[in-house]
């Protein structure tokens, strides 16, 4: 299968090069020719691991044996078989992504990229390293590193804003063990993490970092088709849970509320209704940080805003790099893509055409939530619901909220859970009225005594974890770093 970038259909490579490559020459990112065929009802009644095996290798036809890669990436990594189980609170169906090896949604594709990376390097027969770049506002971070920790022939390099993740994000990144990792803070915020990434990209020769040097770019970041086609998985998952429920009948319409700033998680819940799943509205998700809601409210994408440090950091984000493929998708017009990309990266703001605009709004509604609503959030559905959430699902769940009370759809709803809530334990320990003394360690023991829920195992043990990565720079010598590993 050909993948071409969204800002020049003539550059072409397979599935297996897109993967390796993560980012298009030109800047831009790699989307299908065309979307493959999919057996609908025959997925919906496998097992998670068969349905990912499906789904993946139809996505990803260059790269063999997915059934063998993904018994690899899953086995025994995640608390079920399941990978993704879904929650039934009486109001919402609570699908939860956070049961992996680092309590974040991400867990689910990047346990997947690394099978992926090194079987793409067979097919295409490269024989050089290959340094995964990767920024992170959070969870992306952790998740790589872990995914990556000792892949022969792979070296992987994670950056995060300085002070701009939780305490136990930056802990679970600062404490990676592995002799092909290196983790550095970036005096600046995300985005200015993401586009010193994008930049060092678009420094390579051939594909390598200079000119001379062998060792090859990719990226963690879900701008890699690799990392994007794997969370489609999950939205087939909660999908067969309300079939075997009985709370829906093949064919009926399901909502999917999904809080996101990059907007690959919503992506990815659009691509699998280009597959055939019979997904109804998919409602965006925003944070104070609601550049998102603005866009698909007005159709002008404008980054021309304070960033705000928010409860919910992996949403802290102005620059979506996952929408310029929804752009594309949508337009099917490279050429308009690539100019909305300069004026963004030019002006700081683009508008679309109302014709894209219209497209966007049948398919998507959006919301925001801050930090006090998110707060509300928590306390209500722990005390309604007995369910405890974390920051971003609270977002979630609030917009979901206004959604429903502002549409009147009465469709079945699931919203997307993308982290534990002990990654947040300072926020939702506030939020429903514990006591926060002490450090975020501190924090999480309370929460786990005053809500009889489990501290997750590999969050357990981080204040005994020495530090090994301490490295802080400026956004400008991003490159200087990579070049010194």
């Amino acid at each position: 299968m050909l993948y071409h970038s969204t800002r020049n259909r003539h550059t072409a490579v397979d599935s297996a090069q897109a993967v390796l490559s993560g980012l298009a020459p030109d800047g831009g990112l790699y989307v299908p020719e065309k979307l493959p065929e999919i057996d609908v009802a025959a997925c919906l009644r496998e097992t998670t691991m068969q349905m990912a095996a499906r789904i993946i290798g139809a996505l990803l036809p260059d790269i063999p044996d997915m059934t063998t890669l993904v018994k690899q990436a899953y086995s025994g990594k995640f608390q079920t078989d399941e990978l993704t189980p879904t929650v039934d609170t009486g109001k919402f169906t609570v699908l939860e992504l956070f049961r992996g090896p680092t309590s974040a949604f991400k867990d689910v594709a990047l346990s997947m990229l690394p099978q992926l990376m090194s079987a793409a390097k067979k097919v295409k027969g490269v024989k050089e390293d290959i340094l995964i770049l990767t920024a992170t506002s959070g969870d992306t971070g952790k998740a790589a590193l872990v995914g990556f920790q000792d892949v022969e022939g792979v070296k992987i390099c994670v950056f995060y804003p300085d002070g701009g993740v939780s305490a136990v994000q930056r802990a679970q990144m600062v404490t990676q063990d592995g002799n092909n990792v290196a983790v550095c803070a970036v005096r600046g915020n995300f985005d200015d993490a993401q586009t010193g990434v994008k930049n060092i990209f678009a420094t390579t020769v051939d594909g390598c970092l200079t000119e001379g040097n062998c060792l090859r770019l990719s990226s963690a970041n879900s701008i890699n088709i690799g990392r994007l086609a794997p969370q489609i998985i999950y939205y087939f998952k909660a999908y067969a849970d309300l079939l075997k429920r009985g709370q829906i009948k093949m064919g009926d319409e399901v909502n999917f509320c999904v809080p996101t700033g990059n907007f690959g998680n919503i992506l990815a819940g659009w691509l699998a209704k280009q597959l055939g799943l019979p997904v109804g509205k998919l409602i965006c998700a925003s944070n104070a940080n609601n550049v998102l809601t603005d866009f698909i409210t007005t159709g002008t994408y404008d980054r021309r805003r304070v960033l705000h440090k928010t409860d919910s950091p992996s949403m802290d984000i102005l620059v979506s790099s996952n929408l310029e493929r929804l752009l594309y998708l949508m337009s099917g017009d490279d050429l308009l893509v690539a100019d909305l990309m300069k004026q963004l990266n030019t002006n700081g703001f683009y508008t679309v055409p109302e014709t894209l605009l219209a497209k966007i709004q049948d398919a998507f509604w959006a919301g925001w939530c801050d930090d006090a609503k998110g707060a509300q959030t928590i306390r209500k559905v722990f005390e309604e619901q007995n369910y405890l959430c974390d920051t971003h699902t609270a977002s979630g769940w609030a917009v979901a909220e206004d959604y429903v009370n502002q549409t009147g759809d009465t469709r079945p709803l699931v919203v997307l859970s993308t982290a534990s809530p002990y990654k947040f334990p300072a926020a939702v320990l506030a939020a429903i009225g514990g006591d926060t003394t002490g450090d975020e360690f501190a924090q999480m023991e309370t929460l786990e005594r005053v809500t009889g829920i489990p501290i997750p195992g590999n969050l357990a043990g981080l204040r005994e974890k020495q530090e090994r990565h301490t490295s802080v720079i400026d956004k400008d010598k991003m490159r200087e770093f990579v070049l010194s590993l």
